[in-house]
């Protein structure tokens, strides 16, 4: 090896050599960068199958979500003890106006269809009469109703069905769940790219000015990418404990940030997922509606019983049996059509008593490591690969590149 050759080459050439460490921590970071983004963009297929690309997350949003709401529902939230919380008193005090309201409307709605004659014959007084009965029953039977859907709760609502849709359907939704609980890891992993790359990037130096292998510089692009991509990608886990010795100690950063992950993630679980619009749209919409309407049908049903047995005189003018059954099919279905516009005026006190965020930041806080790793992993794990190889790939082709401006 002629040492004062080599020496003498790197002085006559030295911007090229300068320029090799610096690089190769661009390609570091840019690698980086671009893997990050190929996580979550675009959200839609962009291409002709079989070329294209979606990001992985959006291109995995059911896998993705299933995975979280099973972390959810498994570590951090019992439905049942979650919807304990509501107080059927204070449920019935914030409904109260639009409840009188449409119990009023849903009388006089069926009365005027089913018995239009006798309505009409019934004067003002009377009308407001039967009304009035029917309004002071309509709290005791909302108040036996919360009660039945608190303890019962599971029957009305399929909780993993409501988080897993909410978050399919709404493929940005589960990237910012992950994307903004994990911003400091992803700026970790670009700005780790500078470092590896620089570092690998004297080793390319070395290697360049001893060999002046062609080969030297796309092999050492191809590392670097793959390298880089696969250190910063484990370092964001590994250790789960703190390992070390005296005050040189270190730990997986998502691990080390358990606190604030955990205030991060209950904050966006309580505002955009497990919300309460999203719990009453899917009550009302969601699989099991049909449980909950059948229950609004038979305490409907069975309050127009108890005051039809009061008002007897009223009852045998009625046309018969049959109409008598239409007509609480009709007062229970008219019931049903004013429940979603009526339980929006609960949205403010729900989502105070449920304390969703609360209950998600304590319960994240007791996770072991290895469960509080399931956080982000799964968003990892299945295609890491995937954002290694184009890191590899691009830091290849930027190497070639290196040796065209290096030979040109």
């Amino acid at each position: 090896m002629d040492i004062p050759a080599v020496l003498a080459d790197i002085g006559a050439h030295w911007p090229v050599y300068a320029t090799m460490p610096l690089i190769a921590a661009l390609i570091g970071y840019l690698t980086k960068r671009v893997a990050i983004e190929m996580m979550f963009r675009p959200l839609e297929f962009a291409g002709v199958k079989p070329f294209g690309w979606q990001g992985v997350i959006p291109a995995n949003a059911r896998r993705m979500a299933t995975t979280a709401v099973d972390l959810l529902t498994r570590n951090l939230v019992d439905p049942q003890e979650i919807f304990a919380r509501l107080d059927p008193e204070e449920m019935v005090k914030e409904l109260e106006p639009p409840l009188l309201k449409a119990v009023e409307d849903v009388t006089r709605e069926v009365m005027e269809t089913y018995q239009p004659r006798l309505w009409e014959l019934l004067p003002a007084r009377a009308q407001q009469l039967l009304v009035d009965q029917v309004r002071a029953q309509a709290p005791i039977v909302v108040k036996r109703l919360l009660r039945e859907v608190s303890v019962n709760i599971d029957d009305v609502l399929d909780v993993d069905d409501m988080l897993i849709n909410a978050m399919v359907r709404d493929k940005s939704l589960t990237c910012r769940l992950i994307r903004e609980v994990a911003a400091p890891e992803f700026r970790f992993i670009a700005r780790s790219g500078i470092w590896f790359g620089f570092v690998i990037g004297l080793v390319q130096f070395a290697a360049w000015a001893l060999t002046k292998e062609p080969l030297i510089m796309p092999v050492f692009g191809f590392v670097t990418g793959f390298v880089t991509d696969w250190l910063a990608l484990k370092m964001i886990f590994y250790p789960r404990e703190p390992r070390g010795f005296g005050v040189f100690r270190w730990q997986g950063m998502f691990q080390k940030r358990r606190q604030e992950v955990a205030a991060d993630y209950g904050a966006l679980i309580a505002d955009e997922v497990l919300t309460v619009r999203n719990v009453l749209e899917a009550v009302l919409t969601g699989p099991r509606a049909d449980k909950l309407f059948a229950m609004v049908t038979r305490e409907v049903q069975r309050t127009i019983d108890a005051q039809a047995s009061i008002a007897k005189p009223l009852v045998a003018l009625t046309i018969g049996g049959r109409q008598y059954q239409e007509m609480k099919r009709a007062a229970a279905a008219k019931a049903i059509e004013f429940l979603p516009e009526t339980v929006k005026h609960v949205e403010s006190y729900a989502t105070g008593a449920l304390d969703v965020r609360n209950t998600i930041v304590t319960k994240m806080r007791q996770l072991t490591p290895l469960e509080f790793e399931g956080i982000l992993r799964p968003a990892f794990k299945q295609d890491e690969w995937k954002l290694i190889a184009v890191g590899a790939i691009i830091g290849g082709l930027v190497g070639e590149l290196q040796v065209l401006l290096l030979l040109g």
